[in-house]
């Protein structure tokens, strides 16, 4: 499905659009991703900084520390607790998009599995991925 993408949170407070197609889409299975997700891993989609415009709404943040020593800022609606994007410091070329928060998801097809060395023993894994167990690069 061709850009723009639209999504935004479950209560409607926040509206986003992505203005041009992803740079990739993945699963992650970092404990991060696991509270984030309720569990299973965060099914996630990477696009370019200057592509996610958001068009309704402020959301939250929540920063912490990731593996590679800089800040990972989660954003969240402040009412209804949806997970939309995350601010990677490592990479701020990009913004990490929660494929669920997006209004249509069926497009978005998973490329590669990470932190499959976090992932809990009854979490599905395709064994068509690549798998890595951390973040590669």
């Amino acid at each position: 499905m061709p850009a723009p993408h639209t999504g935004g949170c479950l209560c409607g407070a926040i509206r986003y659009e992505v203005t041009s197609e992803p740079v990739a889409a993945a699963l992650c299975h970092c404990r991060d991703c696991q509270y984030v997700s309720g569990g299973e891993p965060a099914a996630v989609v990477i696009v370019a900084r200057d592509a996610l415009k958001i068009t309704k709404g402020k959301p939250k943040s929540y920063s912490v520390v990731g593996d590679s020593g800089k800040h990972v800022t989660r954003q969240f609606c402040e009412n209804c607790g949806t997970p939309l994007f995350s601010d990677v410091e490592a990479n701020p070329a990009i913004w990490v998009v929660k494929a669920g928060s997006f209004d249509d998801p069926s497009w978005i097809k998973p490329g590669a599995i990470f932190y499959t060395s976090s992932a809990q023993p009854w979490a599905h894994m395709d064994a068509n991925l690549p798998q890595f167990p951390k973040m590669p690069g």
